[in-house]
């Protein structure tokens, strides 16, 4: 227990950086500015624009042809440690799934909700702190069940606080197609359909409180 408490708090330290790469405001999904429909003053035109399919800057990094592995259309076949093996923005988060034991359990499940983070928020942590979190097995069980949440959330449900298989809590802030993860991991491809899962793609790796 102890070295995943010191993992975890070396590990947030190294969090807080943005990311250029994949981050980035998605004003482009949003709604048509209400001064365009002036009829529009009602309750309806106050509400966030609402995801229809997948959405966030990210989202351009994945394949188009339906006939690649990471495609959306091919995701959406397969259950989630399977789709995400395919998609070109997760290996480094497959790698830790297959050395933590845990492509069986997440493809078994009936409904999850997965906060994957892309190759780029594993590149934020130091890799002398990667290496070590890879090489420990319960730790890099810990941190990657922290991610995982009982049960597909839509992003009208996206919202609030969430429990994890990990047990602790993560907390999503955010409408529409914007949305934050524990105050700094932000989405940048969400609602990502597979067989057993809704994906939301994270900037930042999430760490369990210690």
């Amino acid at each position: 227990m102890r070295p995943m408490k010191l993992t975890a708090v070396a590990l947030a330290a190294t969090l807080s950086l943005g990311l250029a790469a994949c981050g980035g405001d998605d004003d482009g999904d949003a709604a048509a500015p209400a001064s365009s429909a002036p009829m529009s003053s009602g309750p309806a035109s106050s509400a966030p624009a609402m995801a229809d399919g997948e959405f966030g800057s990210g989202c351009a990094s994945v394949p188009t042809d339906a006939s690649n592995p990471g495609s959306f259309a091919a995701m959406a076949k397969v259950p989630v440690a399977t789709a995400a093996s395919g998609n070109p923005l997760l290996s480094t988060l497959v790698t830790g799934v297959k050395q933590a034991g845990l492509v069986d359990s997440l493809n078994s499940a009936q409904g999850l909700t997965v906060f994957a983070p892309s190759n780029d928020a594993f590149g934020k942590v130091p890799k002398a702190d990667l290496d070590k979190i890879l090489a420990d097995k319960k730790v890099l069980t810990d941190v990657l069940t922290y991610h995982v949440v009982e049960g597909r959330l839509g992003p009208d449900q996206l919202a609030g606080a969430h429990k994890t298989l990990q047990g602790g809590e993560v907390t999503v802030a955010g409408s529409g197609t914007e949305f934050t993860v524990n105050g700094n991991s932000m989405v940048v491809c969400g609602n990502v359909q597979t067989a057993n899962a809704t994906v939301y793609i994270v900037d930042s790796v999430l760490t369990p409180k210690s």
